[in-house]
């Protein structure tokens, strides 16, 4: 028996369509053609597509799925077109947002990070989104923030960067 729509009139699904099953079946076909992964190609134009790196340190909302979709669009629309695509995707998961959320919860920041940044990669999987997922980053890793400590540092010794009149470190203009 079909099951019943819950608003009045509305248009049932097609007959015999299971969007989990459609849906898990072109997911796995295109990670098996690797289809959304990105390799030099000098006879592409390249273009780059990077969304917000959303924090880790709560959950995903609708905001965060418009805001992926588009991109999402962007992207498949420029690899339909002819180009190199590079779409990664990465959490910024450095500093206070993540640590306040994991002490609110009694947890180690690691594990409350870590926790959330797969949870967040199952949800954005599940939908699909055409990342090049072997491109992913994560600013709480420390192969990621030494270069922004190092970078910093660098501006620092040529006076790009000093520490202001209410003790904090200012950029110079």
């Amino acid at each position: 028996m079909a099951e019943q729509n819950i608003r009045e009139g509305a248009p049932a699904a097609a007959p015999g369509y299971d969007p989990q099953k459609i849906e898990a079946k072109w997911q796995k076909r295109w990670a098996e053609a690797r289809v959304f992964e990105s390799e030099a190609d000098p006879s592409k134009p390249k273009y780059y597509v990077l969304e917000m790196l959303p924090y880790p340190s709560g959950t995903l909302h609708m905001g965060h799925m418009r805001n992926y979709t588009i991109g999402d669009v962007v992207a498949r629309v420029k690899r339909m077109r002819g180009f190199n695509v590079l779409h990664p995707m990465g959490w910024d998961a450095f500093g206070l947002p993540a640590e306040n959320a994991a002490i609110q919860n009694n947890t180690h920041p690691r594990t409350w990070t870590n926790n959330n940044i797969a949870e967040f990669q199952r949800a954005l999987r599940r939908f699909g989104f055409s990342y090049d997922w072997r491109r992913e980053i994560s600013t709480c890793e420390p192969e990621y923030y030494r270069w922004n400590q190092w970078f910093f540092l660098r501006m620092l010794e040529r006076g790009l960067a000093y520490r202001g009149s209410e003790r904090r470190l200012l950029l110079a203009a």
